[in-house]
């Protein structure tokens, strides 16, 4: 059959020659008979058979196959059938080579008590004792202040006391605080009828559901009703109730007044991880939303991601799908469910939305990373420069140049390192153009490197893994040429940043690289650059204020290197000298000097001079 199965034993080989093609689920085992994988099929034969049919192009799955020893298979209905049991045997077996959930933790819920006077409270364990719970949110903030909100409301009890009606009856209750602070009606007296406190359930749940506009009309009907009946003390009762829920509804994203009831999963990854952010819209507004973190074992598409995601949000909401907006349609068909991809308007922006709270996550998420251990930080951005800049090994030591003149007066170049992604200061070098005519930036950058790597190779230094010129193809050219001239060619990698587009060119790649905005080496590298074009700029503008305060006081004779410093420590600039009286001048560096200089200024000044 395949050649990786010519390897395998009898048994296995023919366990899949006499694969049925049909939905299903599969298990591989390893040696010593443990899972290793779990995996779903619409058609088992063609799934399994296309592991053992070729050599893939990740080591990962390589592993696997090579680790396969026996498997088993279970034959379902349909394909959605094969995602529910794949779900609940992945979370059975934690087989090593599939997708996990990562993080595990539980959310909290609000629950609602079915008792005969209710009680809401936040907790992490969902029981099956017949309550109600609402959620689960990501944050506990969150819960605390919706619950902070129907406490202003409403007067629900808080304490734990099981309150029956035979419990009332004997008069075991006890009156607290919160009945004399009128925070509870006094449920344990009976001195509330459950019929009125199960109406301030009704409303509590409404709040949790996100029919914040049906109880706003409810309240503001009833708050009419009142004054109409003059009973303005209830009504303003209900005013407190309706500004409540209203500052409530404002902390509710709302989306659309067009959209209902939809469920959206955005996703952001990385090399390793996808992020599927999930938001529920009730009413046009989110009051749902949740992000899983999944580590991407086998090279799975957003497809499969999403698939997994959607199964496990109806695990633990026990949400019932009817329209989801996704980025792409998931590799799952699901009965009664319709899949938009949207392109425009307000289902593109509340996409648009989830996926900025995936993306958000993950910044999250690595920055707690970071936190944990700042050199993860160091090692994941080199190794994804390695990767988007095809180098062969990691960039602990990069070095970047920038050209800087006027006009092609006072031509320099700087040349900034950066060593485990960060600055090394110390070891920033600016160079004066010794040999190049005018303004040529091409000619500039081939003696810069040339003289830079020709004195590192004679001191013994060591060698960048990376260098990046500021500038197109031009300056990228010019760049391979010193390093051809100096034997380094192919022993060092360069590139070149193009500033209009952040263009990353490649020698001998007419087409450049366009890196995603948000990924780490794009921001290296932009930083390596900024900084060579500041450190540049800097001695740039120096020599050039040098260049131009000694050309004035070169030429007159008898004013010496001594004499000129003094004067600018007395003067600070040539036109406050020019501005000077002789008898200033004369303070500052004596009659004589004092005298020549005066002369001197006042003869390139003019006869207006004299009048001064």
């Amino acid at each position: 059959m395949a050649k990786h199965l010519d390897k395998k034993p009898d048994d296995l080989r023919e366990k899949i020659r006499i694969l049925p093609e049909t939905p299903g689920v599969y298990m591989y085992y390893d040696s010593g008979g443990t899972v290793i994988y779990v995996g779903k099929a619409k058609n088992l034969k063609r799934r399994v058979t296309s592991y053992f049919n070729r050599t893939h192009d990740r080591l990962r799955t390589n592993l696997l196959v090579r680790a396969i020893a026996d498997m088993t298979y279970i034959v379902v209905p349909t394909e959605q059938d094969a995602l529910n049991l794949e779900s609940s045997m992945i979370k059975e077996y934690q087989p090593r080579y599939n997708v996990l959930l990562k993080d595990d933790k539980s959310y909290p819920w609000i629950c609602v008590t079915s008792e005969m006077y209710p009680r809401v409270f936040m907790t992490r364990n969902r029981l099956r004792d017949g309550s109600k719970y609402y959620g689960p949110y990501t944050d506990g903030n969150a819960v605390k202040s919706v619950l902070a909100i129907i406490k202003e409301l409403y007067p629900l009890r808080t304490c734990k006391t099981l309150i029956t009606p035979e419990f009332i009856d004997r008069g075991k209750g006890r009156l607290c605080l919160s009945y004399h602070m009128h925070r509870c009606k006094g449920c344990c007296k009976g001195l509330v009828l459950s019929e009125v406190y199960n109406a301030y359930i009704d409303r509590v749940k409404q709040i949790l559901r996100g029919e914040t506009r049906e109880l706003m009309d409810y309240l503001r009907a009833e708050m009419e009703r009142l004054s109409m009946a003059l009973k303005f003390e209830e009504a303003q009762e209900l005013k407190i109730q309706y500004e409540a829920v209203a500052r409530y509804q404002a902390r509710s994203v709302i989306i659309s007044q067009t959209i209902e009831d939809i469920d959206v999963f955005g996703v952001d990854e990385d090399d390793d991880d996808v992020f599927v952010n999930y938001m529920h819209v009730r009413r046009g507004a989110v009051v749902k939303s949740l992000t899983l973190q999944y580590r991407r074992m086998m090279g799975e598409s957003v497809g499969e991601m999403i698939a997994y995601a959607m199964q496990e949000v109806k695990d633990v909401t026990g949400i019932v799908y009817d329209e989801v907006i996704v980025p792409v349609v998931p590799d799952i068909k699901m009965d009664g469910v319709t899949f938009t991809v949207p392109q425009r308007g307000d289902k593109a922006k509340l996409l648009e939305v989830s996926e900025k709270n995936a993306r958000q996550y993950k910044i999250d998420a690595l920055k707690h990373l970071d936190n944990l251990d700042p050199e993860q930080r160091t090692e994941r951005a080199l190794e994804r420069i390695k990767k988007d800049f095809r180098l062969s090994e990691l960039p602990r030591h990069i070095e970047c140049f920038d050209n800087s003149n006027t006009q092609g007066t006072n031509p320099v170049a700087s040349c900034v390192v950066f060593k485990n992604a960060r600055p090394s200061k110390r070891d920033y070098r600016h160079f004066n153009i010794k040999t190049v005519e005018g303004p040529d930036d091409f000619a500039s950058m081939k003696e810069v490197l040339i003289r830079r790597y020709t004195r590192l190779m004679q001191e013994g230094e060591g060698l960048p893994q990376l260098i990046v010129v500021d500038g197109g193809k031009g300056q990228l050219s010019s760049a391979v040429e010193a390093l051809e001239e100096i034997g380094l060619r192919g022993v060092i990698a360069v590139v070149g940043i193009a500033k209009r587009l952040e263009e990353i060119y490649f020698p001998g790649d007419s087409v450049p690289l366009y890196i995603d905005k948000n990924s780490e080496s794009l921001r290296v590298v932009q930083q390596l650059r900024d900084e060579a074009h500041r450190f540049g700029i800097t001695h740039h503008r120096n020599r050039r204020s040098k260049s131009q305060l000694v050309s004035e006081l070169d030429g007159i004779k008898g004013i010496g290197e001594v004499t000129r410093a003094e004067l600018f420590k007395k003067f600070k600039s040539v036109r406050r000298m020019k501005d000077a009286t002789l008898e200033m001048l004369i303070d500052a560096v004596g009659s004589s000097k004092g005298r020549i200089l005066y002369d001197a200024f006042h003869a390139t000044l003019g006869d207006d001079a004299n009048l001064k």
